[in-house]
């Protein structure tokens, strides 16, 4: 799923939207039925790592609509995102309305298996927050529609399906792609934990960092890492010297320290990227060989009854650190 970076631009894309009405609903989500939505205003849009929040009430409780606008480095190509693969395409109507389906339980095409709330009205018991959890080709897209870049293995050309479609009452509309959406009350905040909120707490971080696992299962947990995915990972293991599988109990504080500081720069330097239009730069991850010219190994690594992710690492610039004693290295 798009990492926190990413889902901090979408935020500033939906955010010049906050105060408008749904006017008109659309999308190919069964699940979440649109038509709930219509009438409705969007009053608040809030990122906490990798999820996306958008409050909707019945009653214009914000002042005047369109009062939210983009940054200025937000002006120039803010239509879209993050492409999507055309193979994850939802269905062949882009832009049908939805005015009277039903909700489904059919599986989610997205991969997604966590239920999705159905309740007949999103403010029904205080459920007046939409949570966004956005699949691996996830985006939003501003006053346009995602496009098809090349044929699929069939060699059909059919561009992606947008979930959800929200024409407002300004004039302008916002597409969500291959994304999960579930009605929810007030969003738990842990600004602590955010990695690219200024309330970012090195210290809990580090503490975390020194449980007697492989740093790269701790820097995954978004209980302490949230909005880390594994681009940043692999990106500040190499930048700070360490190995994936290396303990965290083992390594020093200023080995810890370090790391902490390339996730926060690395996570920063990406964000800022982003809002210019640049491509994200990395040195190794997806890499043959490190920018020493090592060759760069790969391999899927997570806790045993975890997600497993693939990581890229360089020996040599990575070295293994080892335990002194009988003990096993855990996660080897």
């Amino acid at each position: 799923m798009p990492e926190g970076p990413s889902v901090r631009k979408f935020h500033h894309l939906v955010s010049p939207f906050v105060g408008q009405q749904v006017v008109k609903t659309g999308g190919s989500s069964q699940k979440l039925h649109p038509a709930t939505l219509q009438s409705l205003w969007l009053q608040d849009a809030q990122v906490h790592g990798k999820k996306l929040f958008l409050r909707f009430d019945p009653d214009e409780q914000m002042g005047s609509p369109g009062s939210h606008s983009l940054p200025e480095f937000l002006q120039q190509g803010a239509q879209k995102e993050e492409d999507v693969d055309p193979e994850l395409t939802l269905g062949s109507n882009s832009q049908k309305i939805s005015a009277g389906s039903t909700p489904s339980t059919k599986s989610d095409p997205s991969g997604f298996s966590a239920p999705e709330y159905l309740g007949d009205s999103p403010t029904a018991g205080g459920r007046r927050w939409l949570q966004v959890k956005f699949g691996l080709f996830g985006s939003v897209w501003v006053n346009n529609f995602s496009r098809a870049k090349k044929a699929n293995k069939r060699g059909d050309w059919k561009d992606p399906v947008p979930r959800l479609v929200l024409h407002f009452g300004g004039g302008g509309f916002l597409a969500f792609y291959n994304c999960q959406m579930s009605w929810s009350p007030s969003p738990v905040v842990e600004p602590t934990c955010d990695i690219l909120s200024k309330e970012f707490h090195r210290g809990q971080a580090m503490e975390a960092l020194r449980q007697a696992q492989p740093v790269c299962y701790t820097l995954l947990d978004q209980r302490y890492f949230s909005g880390l995915g594994n681009i940043i990972k692999n990106e500040a293991l190499y930048r700070a010297g360490i190995h994936p599988l290396s303990l965290g109990s083992l390594l020093s504080s200023l080995k810890l320290e370090a790391l902490v500081n390339h996730v926060l720069e690395f996570s920063t330097d990406w964000l800022q990227g982003k809002f210019l239009g640049k491509q994200c730069h990395t040195q190794i991850y997806q890499k043959e060989q490190c920018p020493a010219g090592h060759q760069v190994l790969k391999e899927a690594f997570g806790p045993p009854d975890g997600f497993q992710r693939l990581t890229w690492w360089c020996p040599q610039c990575q070295p293994l650190l080892l335990p002194k004693g009988p003990q096993e290295l855990q996660g080897s």
